[in-house]
């Protein structure tokens, strides 16, 4: 038996290839799922070679399933290409024509004055749980350095050099990480939350925690963004987009964009700076922003303002 509960033929190189994979911090718990299910699937019907036969009969047969995603594809043609690499060049990679279309998000569009009230409500939120002072700041950074929330959940202290004023962001969404400079207001509000967090919880690891210490959860980032949205008086839309933290990240692409735009910047050609410093895969993910530009202007409150910054100026004491 495999250290992974492999069982087909290929068990051995499976074992290998995620061994391989963590060892360049790669450790989602997703790639191991589907390929034990491709494993499964060989062992049933006696496949011992990663054939395009095989390899395609089985994704087809995924594909009968429900759901609209993907992204488990790439796990068996990378393994595909691993093969490949580490002497059996018959390896089948799977074909590109099986990825699926970029589907684009549909973000909800912030106002000046949803943000201006949310942070003012983030600063004075009264909760004796550690974000009473941790809130503006963790959104703060999703807003002003358009970090995903997994990823401002996963910051570690020693990833917040406040000196130097940047943050590194490490295994990120496809292992891309990156360092990130800030502005002095945002180590400065990074600083404030820092200091009452060591004073509480010291020797922490993570930079925001949970009530016990440990890392933050996506869903009671989810909480604290729902609660500060209301407490700040702000409506909800009765349908259509709503509401959420992520949308902090797509106002950071869109203000970038449009403060070019303003300073006579060619933007096509800022985009590489852009994608770089949003971890994305491709400027697919960065060129929708400038295709949703029109509308997005349309939708914004002021935000053509030349002076525009991009942290509300707000109190944070």
């Amino acid at each position: 038996m495999s250290g992974h509960g492999f069982t087909s033929a290929f068990a051995a190189q499976l074992d290998a290839y995620l061994e391989f994979k963590q060892s360049m911090g790669f450790y989602g718990a997703s790639r191991t799922w589907y390929l034990q299910q491709f494993d499964a699937w060989c062992a049933g019907r006696d496949r011992a070679v990663f054939d395009q036969a095989t390899v395609e009969e089985w994704v087809a047969a995924r594909l009968e399933s429900p759901g609209r995603y993907r992204s488990w594809m790439s796990y068996i043609r990378d393994f595909g290409r691993w093969l490949q690499a580490t002497g059996h060049p018959g390896a089948y990679v799977l074909s590109d024509r099986w990825k699926a279309s970029f589907v684009p998000p549909r973000p909800y569009l912030l106002t000046r004055r949803e943000i201006d009230g949310f942070f003012t409500a983030a600063a004075a939120l009264d909760t004796s749980s550690p974000w009473r002072w941790q809130a503006a700041a963790f959104f703060t950074l999703m807003h002003s350095c358009g970090l995903r929330t997994g990823e401002a959940r996963a910051l570690k202290t020693a990833h917040v050099d406040l000196d130097y004023e940047d943050i590194d962001i490490v295994w990120s969404k496809g292992n891309r990480g990156r360092r990130l400079p800030v502005t002095p207001q945002v180590a400065d509000v990074l600083a404030r939350c820092d200091k009452e967090s060591r004073a509480r919880f010291p020797g922490r690891v993570n930079f925001f925690v949970s009530g016990t210490g440990n890392q933050v959860t996506g869903a009671t980032v989810a909480s604290v963004f729902a609660r500060i949205w209301d407490e700040a008086g702000l409506a909800r839309p009765l349908a259509g987009r709503q509401p959420v933290p992520y949308a902090f990240r797509h106002h950071f692409a869109y203000a970038c964009i449009e403060r070019w735009r303003i300073q006579g910047k060619d933007v096509h050609a800022m985009l590489p700076y852009l994608s770089r410093y949003m971890g994305h895969a491709s400027f697919d993910s960065t060129y929708y922003y400038i295709h949703t530009s029109p509308g997005f202007l349309d939708a914004y409150d002021g935000i053509t303002r030349a002076s525009q910054d991009l942290l509300p100026e707000v109190g944070f004491g």
